[in-house]
């Protein structure tokens, strides 16, 4: 029996004129957790991309389990035992979640037998630790019961080899260590995952041992318990030392931006999502929003920016009473807004990277006069956001949907950062970036606070909520649970008030 489970020799992958992937040599070992390390647009959702199917035009060899294989399609590489959770996720809105798990099953051609999918499908997520509503709508999950979905159906299907990639990225702290209980178990009975994160710390704690790529080439191989820290993954990630620690100045506090008053509204099953919430944001510092993924975050940012319609209570935005306002007039009250579904609420895959970065400014005069936009001040501007934000991109007519996940969130960040707002509203603002991104775009939302700009953030990373936030609001089930100062913030601190423990 071979040792390793996979081998991927001299893959090289292209997109017309752009190489994606050049020469790379990857191995994985039976039994192995492995961790595939690099900047956004580095090509490591590429070369797994190669590897389950969803590409087939690329040079070079594929072993699995010792032989060579040409895999066809994802249906060919799950039917082989390799499955794949994406960074975006592979389901169908409108079905509900066992609907989503059999769809395509060869078991399922002559009978259709729901309650016994169900019921399986039950008793996995009771393994291991990630139970979800069978019956239920995918569209009525959250992000993180979504990205939960997507393990489990991976596992549904008997994967040997599983990929994972970015799965902490929606998940919070109690999620992520129940997603590593599930990993270390699978390794313990002899199955295999490759872990695509840019977390270094995860990479360090779960994982034996890291392939770094590099603007698409092979970098180094490693055995975790040989790297010293963190800022020795970072530096062979990025080619330089990378400063991972973001200086913080003290807080100026300047007038309210935004006042929330006992703030009420439904979720989409017509159902309480907040309740009685009331607070408020100054210029000059930034409030973070803690809580475990789907306790009314979502539904309470959407009431604030005009995006679903508040049942009771009061909105303030700069003095002027925004409760109900639409999408459009709250931005017009300068305020930005990095949004949580970037594809959803963010960009428009379909146009190109120029015209996602207009979207809210078109009307401006720096870029339109007479009816007609400057498209030679519009060209300047784009560009100089993308070097700004390193976003990775042939050019900027270069359509949004062709680019990374990472490299689309960093222009959706760099355009609303760009507009200076006297508000700022993010979202989980550097979920799926790499480390040297996130820490760029974290300096500059603390330039922003720092220029006296109020800034909203909710974050499921507790990490960057505690260095960032100069207060941290928990909230569990639409209620406010407390109100901490930063210097009192700690995992210890928030963990019980984010479990509903006041």
């Amino acid at each position: 029996m071979p040792e390793n489970i996979l081998e991927m020799k001299n893959i090289t992958k292209r997109f017309a004129s752009v190489v994606a992937n050049e020469d790379i040599n990857l191995s994985v070992k039976k039994g192995e957790i492995h961790a595939l390390l690099g900047e956004n647009g580095a090509g490591k959702s590429t070369l797994m991309n190669c590897l389950y199917g969803m590409y087939d035009s690329y040079e070079g060899e594929i072993y699995f389990d010792g032989k060579l294989v040409e895999i066809q399609d994802p249906k060919h590489a799950i039917a082989i035992g390799i499955g794949m959770v994406h960074q975006h996720f592979m389901l169908i809105p409108v079905l509900t979640v066992i609907e989503n798990v059999v769809l395509g099953l060869k078991e399922n051609k002559e009978i259709l037998d729901l309650n016994s999918a169900a019921k399986k499908f039950t008793e996995l997520g009771k393994r291991y630790n990630m139970e979800i509503d069978p019956w239920v709508r995918v569209e009525q999950l959250s992000v993180g019961q979504q990205q939960r979905l997507e393990i489990l159906k991976a596992l549904y299907r008997e994967a040997r080899l599983l990929i994972l990639d970015e799965p902490t990225a929606v998940l919070t702290p109690g999620e992520i260590d129940s997603l590593f209980d599930m990993m270390t178990k699978l390794k313990n009975e002899g199955q295999t995952v490759i872990f695509i994160s840019h977390k270094l710390n995860e990479i360090m704690k779960i994982c034996d041992r890291c392939t770094v790529l590099r603007q698409g080439r092979l970098e180094a191989t490693v055995n975790i318990e040989d790297v010293k820290n963190r800022e020795e993954l970072a530096a062979l990630m990025v080619g330089r030392e990378v400063e991972l620690v973001v200086e913080k100045n003290p807080v100026q506090l300047l007038e309210e931006r935004l006042v929330v008053k006992d703030l009420c509204c439904d979720n989409d099953r017509k159902l309480p999502a907040v309740k009685n919430v009331s607070f408020e944001v100054r210029g000059g510092e930034i409030l973070g929003i803690c809580g475990v993924d789907g306790n009314g975050q979502s539904e309470l940012i959407q009431s604030i920016t005009g995006l679903r319609p508040v049942s009771s209570g009061q909105v303030f935005i700069n003095g002027v009473d925004a409760t109900n306002c639409d999408a459009r007039r709250v931005l017009d009250l300068s305020v930005s807004h990095v949004p949580e579904d970037r594809h959803k609420f963010g960009m428009i895959g379909q146009m190109n990277v120029e015209e996602n970065l207009l979207l809210v400014s078109y009307k401006e005069d720096r870029f339109a006069g007479k009816g007609l936009l400057k498209w030679n001040i519009i060209d300047q501007h784009s560009k100089k956001i993308c070097d700004d934000f390193n976003v990775k991109t042939p050019s900027i007519k270069e359509l949004a949907k062709n680019l990374s996940g990472g490299n689309q969130q960093k222009f959706v960040v760099g355009r609303e950062l760009e507009r200076t707002p006297r508000l700022l509203i993010a979202v989980h603002p550097s979920r799926g970036l790499d480390i040297g991104a996130t820490k760029y775009i974290q300096a500059q939302m603390l330039k922003q606070r720092d220029n006296g700009a109020a800034v909203l953030m909710v974050s499921t990373e507790l990490d960057e909520l505690i260095e960032l936030s100069d207060r941290i609001l928990v909230i569990f089930e639409g209620e406010v649970m407390g109100i901490i100062d930063q210097k009192e913030a700690s995992r210890e601190t928030l963990g019980p008030l984010m479990a509903g423990v006041r």
